[in-house]
């Protein structure tokens, strides 16, 4: 199993910048994507992020532009860029990755507590 540690949340102004990090320990996971995910208050959780070992990168509409994911050549940390931080991305944001240590029909979701971004004056 894997276990993930995600940290950078704080409180940030307007027009900010924030970077958060995700760091992978534990057993030997496939890697079939990692995310960032986020749920705002009153909120549900939506997916923000998400880069696959093929290089591919994807973005919720709501941060293209200003988010960016990376990762290091391990895969073990990711990395949330944030860039002309609002208040709507107030949130506590999660680190997932999804992959499995066996068959891919034995695929499994893994989360980490969460850190939280708050983007107010």
């Amino acid at each position: 199993q894997v276990q993930l540690a995600e940290s950078g949340g704080a409180l940030v102004q307007p027009g900010g910048s924030l970077r958060l990090s995700c760091v992978a320990s534990g057993s030997m996971l496939r890697i079939i994507a990692r995310s960032w995910y986020r749920r705002a208050p009153g909120q549900q959780r939506e997916l923000v992020a998400t880069i696959t070992p093929g290089g591919t990168t994807e973005y919720a509409d709501s941060v293209k532009g200003r988010f960016t994911i990376s990762r290091d050549n391990t895969w073990k940390t990711v990395y949330l860029q944030m860039n002309s931080l609002k208040p709507e991305d107030t949130a506590v944001y999660y680190c997932n990755v999804r992959g499995y240590e066996g068959s891919w029909n034995d695929k499994s979701d893994y989360w980490g507590q969460g850190t939280q971004v708050t983007v107010s004056s």
